[in-house]
């Protein structure tokens, strides 16, 4: 996902609209109500480090990783301007959430925002889902979010066009999504043009964001694969029962 790299210092304003705090808070009740004794949290595919930032101010220690070292740059600067006993519940590192291992085990994994739904073969799933058996206590929960396979079918995506700014720049973001029904894939087409407002001048990124849908049946086979096992799934922030209007769906797995 070294696409990333690409828009990080654009992220957060891309972003910016998306409710970090409300989110923070539903993870955190999902914690309490399955695995309420825990205190360290894995994030796979930390980004720029808000959802970590949050979750430590609830008091857990939170070790991010990612695959971007820009985006990571963006954590750790998060971290460095917090609070001394705040910085000291966070921690990032760089790696491939199919490949890394920390010789570390936590209480819950965390891994939001569709990063699941990036890892578009079985195999990478599979690595996805290994790479979290293995950094997972005996009885810890993996938290995931994916595109939810009956909803994208049902209400396919559409070009969307995005603008907004801040005191030094403009962006607008059209996403053009071409979808591949027989691999159940979306891609994702991005073109960014980011202007400067003391110049006027105008950079222009391109880049292709290719993410896989995903079914609860497919889910199941994948992870019973592992000897892991789906403990819950609901809507994203509301826990309704995912339907053909649900693109975002949370899933809670055991080991």
């Amino acid at each position: 996902m070294t696409i990333f790299n690409n828009y990080a210092r654009y992220y957060d304003l891309l972003y910016r609209d998306k409710d970090y705090n409300a989110e923070a808070e539903f993870i955190d009740r999902l914690i309490q109500a399955q695995a309420p004794n825990t205190s360290t949290i894995l994030e796979l595919g930390c980004g720029t480090g808000n959802h970590a930032l949050l979750l430590a101010e609830k008091g857990y220690f939170v070790r991010g990783v990612d695959l971007s070292d820009r985006m990571l740059a963006c954590a750790q600067e998060r971290s460095d301007r917090a609070e001394p006993e705040l910085a000291a519940r966070l921690q990032f590192s760089q790696g491939d959430l199919r490949e890394v291992r920390l010789d570390l085990k936590f209480d819950a994994i965390v891994s939001l925002f569709h990063v699941i739904s990036y890892q578009t073969t079985n195999k990478d799933l599979l690595a996805a889902f290994e790479t979290a058996k293995t950094h997972l206590k005996p009885g810890g929960i993996f938290i995931f979010d994916v595109w939810y396979g009956p909803a994208v079918l049902s209400d396919p995506p559409v070009v969307r066009i995005k603008r907004l700014e801040d005191r030094s720049i403009q962006v607008t973001r059209i996403a053009e999504p071409i979808m591949y029904p027989n691999e159940n894939l979306v891609d994702v087409n991005y073109q960014v043009f980011i202007k400067d407002k003391d110049s006027g001048a105008i950079d222009e990124l391109t880049e292709t964001h290719r993410m896989r849908y995903l079914f609860r049946t497919e889910l199941e086979l994948l992870l019973s694969q592992l000897q892991m096992y789906i403990i819950e799934d609901g809507e994203w922030l509301t826990h309704h029962q995912p339907g053909l209007n649900t693109w975002g769906v949370y899933f809670i797995v055991g080991n």
